[in-house]
């Protein structure tokens, strides 16, 4: 396969990266840093982009995704987490900040995908149990992602010969878990301590392990509906 994931520099972006490489699948791969452990792969290509500017995507990403002409996979994994607090406290700043990564980012790629590119099979966006829990102190992280679950729905309305489907991948012991973990527990902000937990009984997959559980979790997606919210723990 041909596949495209941004945000490959760390975590699950660079776990699933490895996977499909390791396969012996092409990955084109966009993220800020470079991941020195990928580029050993002779199927890896790499683009450095900041996806918070868009003036950057608009100028650059075009040549780069125009390449090989097709994308069997698309998996917009990018995003970034805000500081666990009450929504009252985030300054609409810090919420634009995170919309867009989170939301808006993903929009420009996707636009300019269609416009460069003729053939795509499948694009899966990485999003979060955030999206429909609601659990406080989550605050523009869940709302981003509840924005990009219905911006994958309505897409899939538009682009009815390309599969869709935004994913929850599960927890995934991360460079968000060891922010996570560094929190002071507060009782305001019940699903820390149960994410500590997790994380502590050693059940929270490292990103390897993540990447295995989506990839077939993707495969798996193409049965559903185009436009749907999946989530991991519940695909069997």
């Amino acid at each position: 396969m041909v596949i495209l994931i941004t945000g490959i520099s760390k975590g699950l972006g660079s776990g699933i990266a490895s996977y499909y490489l390791e396969k012996g699948h092409t990955v084109y791969g966009i993220s800020r840093s470079r991941n020195e452990d990928l580029e050993k792969y002779r199927n890896f290509h790499f683009l450095s982009l900041d996806l918070s500017d868009f003036n950057a995507i608009e100028k650059n990403l075009s040549g780069f995704i125009r390449e090989p002409g097709h994308y069997d996979l698309v998996i917009l994994n990018a995003g970034i987490l805000t500081e666990i607090k009450d929504l009252k406290d985030c300054s609409l700043e810090e919420i634009k900040k995170v919309m867009d990564i989170n939301v808006w980012a993903n929009k420009l790629v996707i636009d300019l995908l269609f416009s460069n590119i003729g053939h795509i099979l499948q694009i899966v966006a990485i999003s979060s149990g955030a999206s429909v829990y609601g659990n406080r102190g989550w605050n523009a992280y869940s709302v981003s992602k509840a924005a990009l679950n219905m911006l994958i729905k309505l897409y899939a309305r538009e682009n009815e010969d390309t599969h869709f489907s935004s994913m929850a991948p599960g927890l995934i012991d991360s460079g968000m878990q060891e922010y996570i973990f560094s929190l002071p527990d507060d009782p305001r902000f019940s699903s820390i301590r149960k994410l500590k937990e997790t994380r502590e009984s050693g059940q929270m997959p490292t990103p390897a392990e993540a990447a295995q559980i989506l990839a077939l979790s993707i495969e798996k997606a193409r049965n559903e509906e185009s436009g749907s919210f999946l989530d991991v723990r519940e695909m069997g």
